[in-house]
């Protein structure tokens, strides 16, 4: 639910789930204006829906009509899985779960002893891997250009605050260095950083999948580290919302990601 959805993959996602797992059901795209998605998810089982999940411009809205949410939405402050529990509209936030669940899957033993992470940007992404990695005891330092958004991030999650002009200082000493941004998304700014002073065991992590691989990630990848993009990062956190749905236990295989990235290269300009 969300507005605009076409670009959406999730159904691609699900129905593989579905299919492989046999389980009878449905995923759909339904593209709501803002003042149609309250009346709709407050009817959802009338609509015939058991839940589903909340996009752009609807994540606020969703946040403040359900009637109870899991402690990651609570924490972030955004909602993008609906349920319902008992007749009643429940609430989660599956891009913590995915963030994480990526990182453990693509480098595995990225929590050294004494790790530190570096996350670049103070957005609603930043929000869900500070969270994710505060979960896991992990020392946060948070950079952004404007440094009072790092700060009010930092506070609230017990993580440091830096300003852009600091991240030379901070690379030496980082376990796993994190891009929240949309810089190096396709169709906006690259994202320039010198990687030379990261070790060679950190890890780079950037949330963005169209391209799948960023400019950061290539220069990473030449230097000798662990990537991570943002694939399975969507690939991962659509499991929360299926089990909610449908139960099973969905899997994020070698299959799945192929049709996926066999999408997102076909519909990627050349």
């Amino acid at each position: 639910m969300g507005h605009p959805v076409a670009h959406s993959r999730s159904p691609m996602i699900h129905g593989y789930w579905l299919k492989t797992l046999g389980i009878p059901g449905a995923y759909e795209l339904k593209d709501l204006q803002p003042h149609e998605f309250v009346p709709f998810i407050s009817n959802l089982a009338q609509n015939g829906y058991v839940g589903g999940n909340v996009t752009i411009p609807h994540k606020e809205a969703a946040y403040k009509t359900v009637a109870a949410r899991d402690a990651a939405s609570e924490a972030v402050g955004a909602v993008n899985v609906l349920w319902l529990e008992n007749g009643k509209l429940m609430g989660g936030n599956s891009d913590v779960h995915g963030f994480i669940l990526n990182l453990d899957d693509r480098a595995p033993g990225w929590k050294v002893p004494g790790c530190k992470v570096v996350i670049l940007g103070a957005g609603g992404a930043s929000r869900s891997a500070a969270y994710a990695f505060r979960q896991r005891g992990v020392e946060v330092h948070i950079v952004n250009r404007t440094l009072a958004r790092a700060q009010e991030l930092a506070a609230k999650f017990g993580a440091r605050a830096h300003g852009w002009d600091e991240m030379a200082g901070l690379l030496p000493q980082a376990d796993v260095l994190v891009n929240c941004t949309s810089l190096g998304m396709q169709g906006k700014d690259p994202l320039v950083i010198d990687l030379s002073p990261l070790k060679k065991s950190a890890v780079v992590y950037d949330i963005i999948y169209v391209p799948l691989e960023t400019a950061i990630l290539a220069q990473a990848r030449k230097r000798g580290h662990r990537t991570v993009d943002g694939l399975g990062m969507l690939l991962q956190q659509a499991g929360f919302g299926f089990r909610k749905w449908f139960g099973g236990d969905p899997k994020v295989t070698a299959e799945l990601r192929k049709i996926v990235e066999a999408d997102i290269v076909a519909r990627t300009p050349k």
